[in-house]
C-alpha cells in the first residue's frame, strides 16, 4: 500500500497512518451528526456505535486504499441513515412504533410484576442489583422500576411519585408479588 518492497515497514505505517486518518473520520462525521452519534436512545443506535467501532478497526486494519475507503464510506453511511431514522421517528409515530421499544414496569410500590419479568428475561437479581447501585437503602420508598427502551433499569425511589414520569412505560399484566417474597 505504501512501501512494497518493504512488508514489515508497510505494515507499520498503515497502522499509524490509517488507524488515525480512520478515527478522524468518526471524528468528523460526528461533528456533522451530532451529539446523538454514540447515544443509547433506541436500540439502532447501540447497532449504530458497535458498527462504527467495527469498520473503524476494518478501516485501520485495511492493506489496500479500497477497503479503506470502504470502510471510511460505510461509517459516513450508517451516521446518515441514524440523521434519516432520527429524523423520521421524530415526524412519525409509526416509524417510532417500528424501530423503538416501550419502556416495561418490572416493580411497582414494592411489588414485583411477575409476568414482565419473566417477558424481558430480566431477573429479580439483575433488578436487586440496581437497586443497590441506585442507592436504594429503603425498600418502602421504591416506586418504580423500568426496564428502559436503551435496555438500561431505571429505579425510581421517593417519598411519592410523579405518575406523569411512567407515561408511555407498559405493564404487563400477570400478577404481582411483594418484594419480600422469593
Amino acid at each position: 500500500m505504501f512501501l512494497t518492497d518493504a512488508p514489515q515497514l508497510d505494515l507499520v505505517l498503515r497502522v499509524v497512518i490509517l488507524a488515525p486518518l480512520g478515527l478522524s473520520v468518526v471524528v468528523v462525521a460526528t461533528r456533522f451528526v451530532g451529539l446523538r452519534t454514540f447515544s443509547k436512545m433506541t436500540a439502532f443506535d447501540f447497532v449504530t456505535t458497535v458498527a462504527i467501532g467495527s469498520l473503524l478497526a476494518g478501516a485501520a486494519a485495511a492493506s489496500a486504499w479500497p477497503a479503506f475507503l470502504q470502510n471510511a464510506g460505510a461509517i459516513v453511511t450508517i451516521l446518515i441513515a441514524q440523521i434519516i431514522l432520527a429524523l423520521l421517528r421524530k415526524q412519525s409515530d409509526t416509524v417510532e412504533n417500528a424501530i423503538g421499544n416501550d419502556p416495561i414496569l418490572l416493580m411497582q410500590n414494592s411489588r414485583w410484576h411477575l409476568e414482565a419479568l419473566r417477558t424481558t428475561r430480566v431477573s429479580k437479581d439483575d433488578v436487586w442489583a440496581k437497586l443497590r447501585e441506585a442507592n436504594v437503602c429503603d425498600l418502602s420508598q421504591v416506586r418504580a422500576v423500568v426496564l428502559e427502551s436503551t435496555g438500561d433499569i431505571s429505579v425510581l425511589h421517593a417519598g411519592t411519585l410523579d405518575e406523569t414520569l411512567l407515561c408511555n412505560v407498559r405493564s404487563i399484566d400477570g400478577g404481582t408479588e411483594p418484594i419480600g417474597a422469593t
